[in-house]
């Protein structure tokens, strides 16, 4: 039988109106997210109808170092003043957190901890970077009675610290419930006006586990594996790859593993998805789990790619971040600018199974607890007053349409669309935005779309189309109030679009997941990903096109070509035989039954991906010793190198002029020549080109990074 008492714990809080359940009975309470959750329903599915037990009060111990938390399912351990996680004891074992034995150059033996910390990487402006641990220097009980207890660690700024310490103020907070099968954690980062500033490019809380318990990882239903062990990726049993992350496994500890490729960016995942993933111990059956329960304090929107899980066994809760992206998303603090945000909180939950059970149904309990605690949010339990409650919000609603007449002279339902509000900016400005808020969701079928619980504030809404080009931005900028319900009513998009489409290559998504993405080199297999949707995911991608084109590079002929079949999925540099790289030219070839010499034609060119490359355009000239168009350098997404399908998206709209082109066949050169790494190019996300403009539209060159 489950052990899973405790498992739903998470549903059975007392929220306020909540009432407690007796002899099986159930009642249900408001959910301060905003929907009503039959707390009990949920209970008399784990209990079967019987009675249900008393959960134990939230006891807190202080001592002289450390502070523990205990609610009788799970025990938190912090170093105090520090407010480090040094212990998680739950279902029989001491600590989850990893405890290594280390001898010293003297031969004395020494406990070398790896637990749960909050950490961030930042350097002054112009200086060196620094990793921070980040350790309290005071410590205080925020909240302590029988059904709650949170705590506080501190670290507070003086000039006296510059140089040595960020100058930030940094208040963590760490939670424990009444019957709570997990604690939380969030925290307060704070600048002050008359501070100097700083850039951040990556705030977290990482967690070490035990290797000798944790070793299957889920991340994903199609995204679960037995993982290998830290050891393995020492000296004499791996053998180092291109990069420091990635290794091939050669003497493992699990045999069955020699040969694959490890690399932690294969396990990256978009924050839209990234809401639980973990570890699973098998013996004895005890799940571990990071569940996000918003987006809201993620930088960058739903699209934004994240670390995860990945061996250590490491789990990552990730807040800031500018893999996939580089210095297009540093969170950068200028002297005079004053700056609050709450990371947070995120839920750290356990779960655990009867001797006998299949340990994999941890996961599938996780997303459970993870539905619950999205249902919940915003908690109405964190004490800070930083952190908006429920009333203190506002929500917003609304229909989004699309104009586009090349298409249908009626609206158009945008349907799935991604609709969401962020800080005023430009428009696409989203997905750089790393200091605030951003809260977002998906269009139905229809095109209605509603936002709920959105912190007062002033925001832009923001919107984007899958089917359809560039990005839509009500110009107004909207000032969210306590208890606000805002009904946008219809409001209409109108993508890019001069004139008719005479080809178009790709699908207009921000992803070249539709391309032709080539199976690994069989040395540089990571087996999960062996007849798996994510392809783009195995190590060495980028070596596999001078595979398929040893001398001359892609040539797509409309009208004949498949872009899923002949259309490679980045356009990366061609390696040589002498191991040196040379840029490349890929062509497109078309025919034009008639010109109009007089009129201009468009080349809309959304790329998915940049990294240190150029786009430069042609058109039926290849060596023409200028361009038509050119990007210049652009992008440090690290998307090839990361095994990412997409990074920053960037839309350009390129003039032809008609005498450029002729009647017959045409071709179209895109030239990406930077080639100093094997990583440099491009990944496309869709191509079109445009007849000559409709009457009265704008015929104006431009391009766009959105």
């Amino acid at each position: 039988m489950w052990k899973r008492l405790h498992s739903f714990a998470g549903s059975l809080r007392d929220f306020g109106g909540c009432t407690r359940h007796n002899n099986g009975a159930s009642s249900s309470c408001q959910n301060p997210g905003g929907g009503d959750l039959d707390r009990g329903q949920r209970a008399s599915r784990v209990n079967k109808g019987g009675p249900t037990m008393p959960f134990q009060a939230v006891r807190l111990y202080i001592q002289d170092h450390h502070v523990v938390m205990d609610n009788g399912i799970v025990q938190v351990t912090l170093s105090k003043p520090a407010g480090i996680v040094t212990g998680i004891r739950y279902d029989g074992i001491d600590n989850l957190l990893e405890v290594l034995n280390r001898e010293t150059n003297r031969g004395y033996m020494v406990l070398q901890l790896l637990f749960m910390y909050w950490d961030l990487h930042w350097n002054p402006p112009g200086g060196n970077g620094i990793f921070d641990v980040i350790s309290g220097t005071s410590f205080r009980v925020v909240v302590e009675n029988d059904e709650q207890v949170e705590l506080s660690f501190t670290r507070m700024w003086d000039s006296s610290l510059e140089g040595k310490y960020i100058p930030l103020n940094i208040d963590k907070r760490f939670i424990l419930l009444r019957g709570s099968s997990g604690f939380y954690s969030y925290a307060i980062y704070e600048h002050l006006q008359e501070w100097p500033g700083f850039d951040i490019g990556e705030t977290r809380i990482t967690f070490k586990l035990r290797k000798d318990k944790f070793q299957y990882m889920a991340i994903a239903d199609n995204r679960q594996r037995l993982m290998p062990l830290p050891d393995d990726r020492l000296p004499g049993r791996c053998q180092a790859l291109a990069y420091p992350e990635a290794v091939i496994l050669v003497n493992p500890k699990m045999p069955e593993l020699a040969g694959e490729v490890d690399d932690k960016y294969q396990y990256s995942c978009e924050n839209k998805d990234n809401q639980v993933h973990g570890w699973i111990c098998f013996k004895p059956p005890v799940g571990f789990w990071q569940i996000t329960p918003s987006d809201e304090f993620r930088t960058a929107g739903p699209l934004k790619q994240n670390l995860t899980s990945h061996v250590g066994p490491t789990t990552l809760a990730m807040f800031h971040s500018s893999h996939y992206a580089g210095k297009d998303l540093v969170l950068s603090i200028s002297p005079g600018e004053p700056w609050k945000k709450v990371f947070g909180p995120v839920f750290i939950y356990l779960n655990s199974a009867s001797n006998g059970e299949d340990p994999l149904f941890l996961w599938e309990d996780a997303k459970m607890q993870m539905m619950a605690e999205v249902q919940s949010w915003p908690y109405s339990f964190p004490a800070s007053e930083d952190f908006q409650k429920s009333e203190e919000r506002g929500n917003v609603c609304g229909r989004l349409l699309v104009k586009d007449r090349n298409i249908s002279d009626d609206y158009i339902l945008a349907s799935g669309a991604y609709v969401g509000l962020a800080p005023p900016g430009d428009v696409g400005s989203w997905q750089t935005e790393c200091k605030d808020y951003q809260f977002w969701t998906r269009a139905d079928e229809n095109g209605y779309f509603s936002i709920k619980n959105i912190r007062a504030g002033d925001y832009n809404l923001y919107a984007w189309v899958p089917g359809f080009l560039g990005d839509y931005r009500w110009d107004a900028i909207m000032n969210i109030i306590s208890g606000c319900d805002m009904d946008m009513g219809d409001l209409v998009y109108e993508p890019p679009r001069d004139g008719p489409t005479l080809w178009e290559i790709g699908i207009p998504d921000r992803s070249a997941a539709e391309f032709y993405i080539p199976g690994p080199d069989p040395k540089f297999m990571n087996n999960l990903y062996a007849n798996h949707p994510d392809r783009f995911r195995q190590y060495g991608l980028w070596g596999r096109y001078a595979d398929l084109y040893p001398d001359t590079d892609l040539v797509y002929t409309v009208g004949l070509s498949d872009y899923r079949k002949d259309w490679f999925f980045a356009q990366v540099v061609r390696r040589k035989d002498d191991d040196t790289q040379v840029g490349t030219t890929w062509q497109i070839k078309f025919k034009l039954d008639k010109v109009d010499r007089n009129s201009s034609y468009k080349l809309r060119v959304a790329i998915a991906s940049a990294t240190l490359a150029e786009l430069q355009v042609r058109v039926n000239d290849a060596k023409a010793q200028r361009p038509l168009f050119t990007s210049g350098l652009i992008g440090r997404d690290n998307a090839i190198a990361r095994h990412g399908i997409h990074g920053l998206y960037r839309l350009y709209n390129v003039s032809i002029p008609g005498a450029r082109l002729v009647e017959g066949e045409n071709t179209i050169f895109l030239t990406q020549p930077r080639c100093t790494s094997p990583f440099q190019g491009l990944m496309y996300d869709y191509i079109r080109l445009e007849g000559p403009p409709f009457s009265g539209s704008s015929n104006e060159a431009s391009s766009s990074f959105k």
